[in-house]
């Protein structure tokens, strides 16, 4: 019981920390209310009582913000600014109008702070989603921090998976929408990798750990979004800097303004007051100000939902400034492992029986070819027993075995006699493709030849289309020969490709796009793509790649889709079209706000609902960004 109320009296706490800023707006505008309604009624005292306990309560946080913030920084800030303009319109007796000034400024620093626990909000909603605890195969629950890789633990049906490892037990579907922004779940079985924070949703599964809990992709994931948070675009370093100067003008002006009206137009002291202050309202940066950051921070976590993770608001920014994208083929154009994806048999020849012959001998091998043979051989004879056979590796060409008294051969031209190979593609008119040929051979005869290449991904071709419709320069750079390169590319739609790239090569092509003025990103995901990563003005990894090109790139695509990298261009698109937006209507309504205080055409609380107005429309506007994009 004891537990329950402390759990309760802490969730209050928390709570009233988060609300605690539009709470205090709220009973400040309560009490200029009860002021407005009881004014002609009560006391002259006890009408500025209640005006003066809305000054506290509603400028509290604000002027301990803007005095503490000075203090550190020596600079000073809107925040101070406001408090000045409160205080001198209060000074003159006018306390509603700064009593009013003050709560609306209080309600656009609530909103500020809701669209930051907002995004704080999402990254906890986030970390929630590992569990604490694993159950071991003997049954013991332990902490997820006392696990290590070689540990082996349970997951029941619709269980979060809480460490990430490899399936030694069990078949089942995944739901790793957490970590890819992907809703389709995906079908794992024995030997497959899982992840940590993601859903088993048919089946129990027995797990290895291969990874340490602070390493997982989900903590990676959890890193670079609280690091992206912490991390200032430069639109937002400059206005930040802007900031100070700017405050420190309208204060020389707000100087000027106090004395020299009253000896030039022959304004009244209470008058020239008057309008200095309203000027230093209306002329003062919030809505500039929180013009950048709302729209920055709602960007990063609608990315981190969609499987994009941006390492930084500089990165979100700037790919809408893009000019070029470099891709790497191998892993990121293609599927990174090669697949039979074309085959002829004479037409003599018992299919089954050779996809027997071929499943036996290939499961011999662990090289990537010997695999896309094996499970090409797997559509045919899934439900035929293996034959027992003594296979015989010749490195770099194929495997022979004797099966039935009959001397087998799967492998390359050299393996099988090139002069027959060759003899045997021409008697079937079989045409000459940007392929790897693997042939089999029965005895003294060539029997089949398999056509195996790395294959392209399904989103590449509609993601090349979607950055070509973007305006942008799609570009492909591989270590492959010449053949492949244009083979690939042409069915990817990409017309500028590079073969045969060692790494140094690709870091010298994308320094001479930097020469041109092209601001470039590189796609890659192997450690051979790390060093251009690390040239191009922006490196993205793709989600499965290599330790070092993930740390190396500025931002991440999960669950390798291509598609991804169309979706984070449009998100810094957007986010950089409301930032515009935003800067140039607060311009505007400071410039006309100011204009109409010199021609003494708007009173006090008309110059805080439209400053102070606009700095909530801006916000508001900034939010915008945690919808889709």
């Amino acid at each position: 019981m004891e537990d329950i109320k402390a759990n309760q009296h802490s969730f209050f706490i928390t709570n009233l920390k988060v609300h605690g800023e539009i709470i205090a707006a709220a009973i400040s505008g309560i009490l200029i209310l009860t002021a407005w309604i009881l004014s002609g009624h009560i006391e002259n005292s006890l009408w500025i009582s209640l005006l003066v306990a809305s000054f506290l309560i509603g400028g509290f946080a604000k002027a301990k913000e803007g005095i503490t913030e000075t203090y550190k920084t020596g600079q000073l800030n809107v925040e101070l600014l406001m408090i000045i303009a409160a205080v001198g319109a209060a000074s003159i007796g006018y306390w509603a109008e700064g009593a009013i000034l003050i709560f609306i400024f209080s309600l656009s620093g609530a909103l500020e702070s809701y669209t930051e626990n907002k995004n704080k909000n999402e990254l906890e909603n986030l970390m929630k989603l590992q569990p604490e605890t694993a159950t071991l195969l003997n049954g013991e629950v332990t902490a997820i921090d006392q696990l290590k890789p070689g540990d082996q633990i349970m997951v029941k049906t619709g269980e979060r998976i809480p460490a990430d490892g490899v399936i030694i037990k069990g078949d089942t579907t995944v739901d790793e929408s957490a970590l890819s922004g992907e809703s389709i779940p995906i079908i794992k079985a024995i030997g497959d990798e899982v992840f940590a924070g993601t859903v088993n949703l048919s089946g129990g599964l027995h797990i290895e750990i291969n990874t340490l809990p602070t390493e997982t992709m989900f903590q990676k994931i959890i890193e670079l979004v609280q690091n992206a948070h912490e991390e200032r675009s430069p639109s937002q370093q400059f206005i930040e800097r802007f900031e100070g100067l700017y405050v420190k003008i309208v204060l020389l002006t707000v100087a000027v303004m106090m004395v020299l009206p009253h000896y030039l137009f022959g304004w009244t002291w209470t008058d020239t007051i008057y309008r200095a202050m309203i000027l230093l309202v209306v002329a003062s940066p919030c809505a500039l100000v929180a013009s950048i950051m709302p729209a920055t921070l709602s960007a990063i976590s609608n990315g981190a939902r969609q499987g994009i993770l941006f390492k930084g608001g500089v990165y979100v920014e700037s790919l809408a400034k893009l000019d070029a994208v470099a891709l790497d083929k191998t892993g990121t154009l293609t599927k990174g492992e090669p697949a039979v994806v074309d085959f002829f048999i004479d037409p003599r020849q018992d299919t089954k029986y050779l996809a027997s012959i071929i499943y036996t001998m290939e499961s011999e091998s662990i090289h990537p070819l010997a695999n896309a043979m094996k499970e090409w051989a797997g559509t045919y004879q899934k439900e035929q027993a293996e034959l027992s056979v003594s296979v015989q590796h010749h490195n770099g060409k194929g495997l022979s075995a004797e099966i039935d008294d009959v001397s087998w051969l799967i492998g390359n031209a050299e393996l099988v006699g090139t002069q027959d190979a060759e003899q045997f593609l021409k008697a079937f008119n079989i045409q000459e493709q940007a392929t790897t040929n693997i042939f089999m051979r029965k005895a003294a005869k060539i029997i089949a030849v398999f056509m195996l290449k790395d294959t392209l991904r399904q989103d590449a071709i509609a993601a090349i289309q979607e950055l070509h419709h973007l305006g942008l320069r799609a570009i492909m750079l591989t270590g492959d020969n010449q053949a492949t390169a244009k083979s690939i590319a042409q069915e990817a739609g990409i017309t500028e490709f590079h073969a045969n790239c060692l790494p140094e090569d690709k870091v010298n092509y994308l320094k001479q796009l930097r020469k041109q003025n092209q601001v470039t990103a590189m796609v890659g995901d192997g450690i051979n793509d790390a060093p251009a990563l690390a040239t191009a003005n922006i490196g993205v990894a793709m989600g499965a790649g290599s330790d070092i090109a993930l740390e190396t790139a500025n931002v991440v695509l999960m669950k390798n889709n291509l598609g991804k990298m169309v979706n984070a261009i449009r998100i810094s698109k957007k986010m950089n079209t409301i930032v515009k937006q935003n800067i140039v209507f607060s311009l505007a309504v400071i410039t006309v706000l100011i204009a109409s205080n010199f021609l003494q055409v708007i009173n006090m609380p008309l110059g805080v609902i439209g400053h102070e107005g606009s700095t909530i429309l801006v916000i508001l506007n900034g939010l915008r960004m945690l919808k889709g994009d």
